[in-house]
């Protein structure tokens, strides 16, 4: 039981040490030499005209989400189709209820306009 508890305490430290280093280890080797052009707000090569920072619309990122939000839960299809005929009646009936909210889910996001894209 406890070689169980050791290996995920190692996996753990791994997985918090690993992006650590991935990032600490940049910022010793590359080299560091800051000037006037390389501090200036980059825009395609040209001057920005106006305020640099503006808002954008955020009906593309909800857009995003939703979209990834169900590729992600319809994932879950699969292994179930898989085994369907194992499974029996009550599974059969968790996909359904499944289904009911990933359909409820849809119609919310459609009702708020997260699917509208312009």
């Amino acid at each position: 039981m406890s070689d169980n508890f050791a290996a995920v305490g190692v996996l753990l430290i791994f997985a918090i040490a690993l992006p650590l280093i991935m990032m600490a280890v940049p910022k010793l080797i590359a080299p560091n030499k800051p000037n006037k052009e390389k501090l200036t707000p980059y825009e395609c090569g040209n001057e920005t005209i106006g305020r640099t920072w503006i808002g954008f619309k955020s009906n593309y990122f909800l857009y995003a989400l939703v979209f990834t939000a169900f590729d992600v839960e319809t994932v879950f299809l699969y292994p179930w189709a898989l085994t369907f005929r194992k499974l029996g009646t009550f599974a059969f009936v968790e996909m359904f209820v499944f289904i009911a909210i990933l359909l409820v889910g849809f119609w919310y996001a459609w009702k708020e306009g997260a699917l509208e894209w312009m």
